[in-house]
């Protein structure tokens, strides 16, 4: 078994995937919530690119098609339709993605890193605000009583860029391909259609052994592939 024994989620605020695989735990599974150790997967800047290069680590994700982009638009609306969702779509231009997710370790420090979550995905695909603009950091950080200008100016803090810098490395330890990606031992899930066998992996891990099981449908050994087809993750 790899160091990672506890179970990961590596989530991000980009992602609509990860917005409803979130969902989806927050409202069904909360005590997975809390056994999760969560892991933000963000597109580096210049300067995090720099850091990781240096650390012999790359970053494993490349910019999606217009092609793709128009199928997740519409692969989204299937799925916030079929819950009941509104979705609000938001326009990115030239983001800077340190500055929502270094913004999330702030909010972790404060034990507040659920509610910032909650609240990230809640501007950007409820309200369709920018979560790279640093006004709406600090407005979601004082709204939970963060202090505005250090939860909005993570990305400037030597400390948060290190932090954040650790959390790329374990992407790259980890393959992470895309979001959500699920992580426990030496078995990967990637995607919201990959939760519920996830959870079931969790499940058969957490009972004595009494023989050995089938490989669960959805999983993905570390140094084999993912399947070809789309399973609910973007990056």
């Amino acid at each position: 078994m790899p160091k990672n024994k506890t179970p990961r989620c590596y989530f991000s605020l980009r992602s609509p995937y990860s917005w409803l695989a979130y969902q989806e735990l927050t409202e069904h599974h909360p005590d997975l919530v809390e056994q999760l150790e969560w892991v933000p997967f963000f597109e580096p800047d210049a300067l995090s690119a720099r850091m990781l290069d240096d650390q012999g680590g790359r970053f494993p994700y490349s910019e999606m098609s217009r092609e793709k982009n128009r199928y997740v638009l519409q692969d989204v609306g299937r799925l916030t339709k079929a819950r009941g969702i509104t979705v609000t779509w938001p326009v990115d231009r030239d983001p800077v993605w340190e500055v929502p997710h270094l913004g999330y370790l702030v909010a972790a420090r404060e034990g507040r890193g659920h509610d910032y979550i909650a609240a990230c995905y809640r501007a950007r695909f409820g309200e369709g605000r920018n979560i790279c603009d640093r006004a709406t950091i600090a407005d979601i950080g004082a709204a939970l009583g963060i202090d505005r200008r250090r939860i909005a100016d993570a990305a400037d803090d030597p400390e948060l860029r290190a932090e954040g810098l650790r959390a790329l490395l374990d992407v790259c330890k980890d393959g992470v391909f895309g979001v959500p990606f699920f992580v426990h031992g030496f078995t990967r899930f990637w995607g919201l259609d990959r939760l519920d066998a996830f959870r079931t992996h969790l499940r058969s891990q957490a009972q004595p052994a009494t023989s050995v099981p089938e490989p669960l449908a959805g999983a993905v050994g570390l140094g084999r592939s993912a399947e070809d087809g789309h399973a609910g993750g973007c990056g």
